[in-house]
């Protein structure tokens, strides 16, 4: 098992597909050797998922993340959290709520007290959430309120074949159009080199700036957001020390060709950034955080409540993500002991 401690791994949305990934992923990783998770969850919600699949899977109660490495290789450990109500699949209960982010606050305290590695998340419905006061965009920014930063967050989607950050995230169209502006561009630029270099030891990342506008604006025939927003971000961004490029024309920056040219891409909506890495790569990807003071991963998909408690959700993002989250904390470990 690795040296570092084990990740808290969340709830998610009960009447997702969570709690089956959670399971299928222990059962992948524990067979591999690592690395080992706790599981922030309902022990008798885990219990009858896997029997009512025909799962074995031994389940251990534990009081925290310190307990979970002895007992990975044996049983899946999880920190017990209470659904309020038993939850139906398919079926998202906004009574549950309380369960589903007191999962998250708990993983983040751990984390942020150095018992847990990282926090990776299973999904989540905002929708159901929303109908309970939830008064967040997303996981993200929920989990910039919690570790108290001061700048946003930025959402990184990472995958072996291709990195995106979009400026603009769980906005309109409209919303994302109407509040683009340059210093959102620069600031995000910012973190996502920061990022690329301290959670994946890339020494001088290559960012792909894309253009907002078919052809990248065609030199201004087709809007002048490139040269009036786009080109002075680059520019201040290449004179702060980063190896930031374009605008490049989105609708080729994202071949097979083009690809290997950059470290990642830094989009400019959400769709731009999201339809490329999960059309490429829809089972490996892997949600990251940057600009929090832990490190926090998650499954690129959502709690897919068509399919859920049916055993036929993939766990390869998941685990991807596990493994993501506990590579970067290894690697922010030894930085911190160098």
């Amino acid at each position: 098992m690795d040296a570092t401690p084990p990740l808290a791994l969340t709830m998610g949305d009960p009447a997702g597909i969570g709690g089956e990934l959670t399971l299928a992923a222990w059962a992948r990783l524990r067979a591999e050797g690592g690395p080992a998770f706790v599981a922030l969850d309902d022990p008798a919600r885990l219990s009858q998922i896997a029997a009512q699949l025909g799962w074995d899977i031994p389940i251990a109660a534990v009081s925290g993340p310190e307990e979970a490495g002895s007992v990975f290789r044996d049983h899946l450990p999880v920190m017990t959290i209470r659904c309020p109500v038993p939850p139906v699949p398919g079926s998202p209960d906004p009574a549950n709520a309380p369960a589903v982010l007191g999962s998250i606050e708990r993983a983040v305290a751990l984390a942020q007290a150095g018992r847990a590695g990282g926090v990776v998340t299973n999904p989540i419905s905002k929708a159901t959430l929303y109908r309970t006061g939830f008064a967040f965009p997303g996981h993200t920014e929920f989990l910039g309120a919690l570790t108290g930063v001061r700048e946003p967050p930025v959402m990184l989607l990472a995958s072996p074949m291709l990195r995106v950050v979009p400026v603009t995230i769980h906005v309109s169209l409209r919303q994302a159009l109407d509040t683009l502006r340059t210093e959102e561009i620069i600031r995000t630029g910012l973190a996502l080199s920061r990022g690329l270099r301290d959670g994946f030891g890339i020494a001088s990342p290559r960012i792909a700036v894309a253009g907002l506008n078919p052809h990248a604006g065609e030199e201004g025939a087709m809007g002048d957001e490139e040269p009036r927003l786009v080109v002075p971000a680059i520019e201040a961004l290449r004179a702060q020390g980063v190896d930031a490029f374009g605008p490049l024309p989105p609708d080729t920056m994202f071949t097979a060709r083009a690809r290997p040219t950059y470290d990642a891409a830094l989009c400019l909506y959400h769709d731009q950034a999201l339809i490329p890495i999960k059309t490429l790569d829809m089972d490996g990807g892997v949600n990251v955080t940057l600009g929090l003071p832990i490190i926090r991963t998650s499954p690129d998909h959502g709690t897919a409540f068509a399919i859920a408690g049916q055993g036929i959700a993939d766990p390869g993002s998941l685990v991807a993500a596990i493994r993501l989250a506990a590579d970067m904390a290894a690697r922010r470990s030894s930085k911190a002991a160098a």
